[in-house]
């Protein structure tokens, strides 16, 4: 059976419609899938996140540890400050992705809901002497879009939220982070229960749009954002997914988790995870077989844009594949082109 998260009764009385979710039980939508996406990238839209995983590391070797397991670097990091980064296995594949927080005492990471029990069980596998890991249960919002900041502070007792982008503040028992999973402004807030179940209800009476996983997977890809298990996965590294941003190489003798097997590949990777748009009818879905200028590719992940009106995607090519390309849908060479994403941020549409 699924797991509910505590905001489940909340979700039915908002009309969502629930379904099964990296074995959790969520909502697709309250109604409307577009009007939801609409809502966050003109107004403000709300996600539950609490199927997602928190974890709270701290002790003398929680940042040792951190810097084994990531391959971001967490040394870098001010208190409050957030990260984005990629535990990686021995080969350099990716074992998950997430975020990580420096807090005055440890820090805090947030992985996926699909893969909590792989990677609270790594985590252990992997653990030093002196430290501590211990997940933590809470809700957790997302509140998102150009007007999801007014929103919050309207339906708290907040007077003002001037956290940059990735940081982080706390208010009480809250963790608010500057972060988010659409290509708009907002905030992640990690609270305790009762009061999750409170500012669910206050966000509403704030006129804040209840947002499910159909909404969060458009807006999502429109900003160019991995989803961990189809656009990259144990398989593929992350310098061949579009986050080899987040790899810090120095200082060279840091010896993260899959370095050395990352080294191989590094100067010349043979794939690129990049953008797609469809310019014919049809629909871009996981999976579809690409073929390039130089080779084939994959869509890995793929749906209709509500912002671009039109069919958009991600898909993994030959790292010298560019311009023109055709997706094979169920049969049919359709024409479609390869773009730099993100399609959207911050409501403005960057592909022609």
């Amino acid at each position: 059976m699924a797991d509910k998260t505590p905001l489940f009764d909340a979700h039915v009385a908002a009309g969502g419609k629930m379904v099964d979710f990296a074995g959790w039980m969520m909502p697709v939508n309250y109604g409307s899938q577009i009007d939801e996406h609409i809502a966050v990238r003109t107004n403000a839209g709300m996600f539950d996140v609490s199927h997602m995983t928190i974890v709270d590391i701290d002790g003398p070797d929680a940042e040792a540890f951190l810097r084994k397991v990531i391959a971001n670097d967490v040394a870098v990091l001010a208190e409050y400050q957030a990260l984005y980064g990629a535990a990686l296995n021995a080969h350099g594949g990716v074992l998950d992705d997430l975020i990580v927080y420096r807090l005055p005492k440890g820090y805090r990471c947030v992985v996926n809901a699909a893969t909590r029990e792989k990677m609270l069980d790594w985590f252990e596998a992997q653990a030093l002497t002196n430290m501590r890991i211990e997940h933590k249960p809470q809700i957790m919002l997302a509140v998102q879009g150009p007007e999801a900041i007014a929103k919050l502070i309207a339906a708290t007792d907040l007077t003002e939220l001037s956290i940059k982008p990735f940081f982080a503040a706390a208010h009480g028992d809250w963790l608010i982070g500057r972060t988010g999973y659409t290509g708009e402004d907002g905030v992640e807030v990690m609270l305790p229960v009762a009061q999750g179940l409170g500012l669910w209800q206050a966000l509403l009476e704030a006129g804040v749009q209840p947002a499910g996983l159909g909404a969060r997977d458009t807006l999502r890809l429109e900003a160019g954002l991995n989803l961990y298990g189809q656009d990259m996965d144990e398989t593929t590294s992350p310098l061949i997914s579009n986050i080899g941003w987040t790899v810090a190489w120095e200082p060279a003798e840091r010896g993260f988790i899959g370095r050395y097997a990352l080294q191989g590949e590094r100067s010349a990777p043979a794939h690129k995870l990049t953008g797609i748009i469809l310019e014919e009818k049809g629909v871009l879905r996981h999976d579809q077989p690409v073929q390039t200028d130089i080779g084939p590719g994959l869509v890995t992940s793929g749906s209709y844009s509500p912002t671009l009106q039109r069919s958009i995607g991600l898909a993994r090519v030959p790292s010298g594949a560019s311009g023109e390309c055709s997706v094979d849908i169920r049969g049919t060479m359709k024409k479609a082109r390869l773009v730099k994403p993100p399609f959207v941020r911050k409501g403005k549409i960057l592909v022609n």
